[in-house]
């Protein structure tokens, strides 16, 4: 009929692209502020773990106090999004996520070495993320993240290590009868947290990382991760060396004659 506005048959099929179009982007967004949110929450929590001065024993009351807010927190946002990370949603947005998850693995990493002494297995550390969303599905956690965030707990072992030789005078030592090898120390000799930082940093150095993205962002943490390790051993250096001359004040030099900032 003359006048009427033909519509294209192709119109509901452009609509229903849009409609996912649109839902692709919701869910993107979602995941990436809750990304961001999660990445800051962990960050506070390695800030009140990096106040703890005690080696392979269980947290203060006042420690699991300060963080359970934050703990709270990941959770809530981990909920809100576990539903959009299932299935082929994982790995669709997984370079979405993958900050978070690194740097909430950094977090649970460093504070299962504290009371320990030993590192997070990736099940029992998958688990933990799992049960942060006790009435949902849960987010995975992918190999790459968990190992992503163990080249990153290096460089808390670090100013956890700098922290105790400029408050203490000394390295922490883990007492012989602590369980766990799980470092890859040679177990005849005594273990301390240099020692511990070695064998993180043979068996990482070993890692085949295959190519792509993991590849890169490996590549790009596996230097930090050593200067991190060889901070330890010049600031431990200096202190044997200077031993009960070390004046009043002395913080370990590990570059360029600049101290490390240690909590008080």
């Amino acid at each position: 009929m003359e006048g009427q506005e033909t519509i294209s048959p192709f119109m509901p099929m452009f609509e229903q692209f849009r409609t996912e179009l649109d839902e692709h982007h919701d869910r993107r967004e979602r995941i990436t502020k809750a990304s961001r949110d999660i990445t800051a929450a962990s960050k506070k929590i390695i800030f009140t773990l990096q106040r703890v001065r005690t080696l392979n024993q269980p947290l203060t009351q006042q420690t699991v106090k300060a963080n359970k807010q934050y703990y709270e927190a990941i959770s809530g946002h981990y909920s809100a999004i576990s539903k959009d990370l299932q299935g082929l949603n994982a790995w669709r947005y997984n370079r979405q996520i993958t900050g978070g998850c690194q740097e909430w693995m950094e977090a649970a990493c460093f504070q299962h070495y504290l009371e320990t002494a030993s590192l997070i297995s990736h099940e029992d550390a998958a688990q933990k993320l799992k049960d942060l969303d006790p009435d949902g599905p849960g987010v995975q956690l992918s190999p790459e993240d968990w190992v992503l965030g163990v080249y990153d707990m290096t460089g808390e072992l670090m100013r956890f290590a700098i922290t105790a030789m400029a408050t203490s005078g000394e390295l922490p030592v883990i007492p012989s009868s602590s369980s766990g090898d799980a470092m890859d120390v040679d177990s005849s000799k005594q273990r301390n947290l240099l020692t511990d930082m070695r064998g993180l940093r043979a068996a990482l150095e070993s890692l085949d990382t295959g190519v792509g993205p993991f590849a890169k962002d490996a590549r790009n943490k596996m230097e930090v991760m050593q200067t991190s390790v060889e901070k330890v051993e010049k600031a431990l250096y200096g202190l044997i060396v200077r031993g009960a001359e070390r004046p009043k004040g002395w913080m370990p030099e590990v570059e360029s004659g600049r101290p490390v900032e240690v909590e008080g």
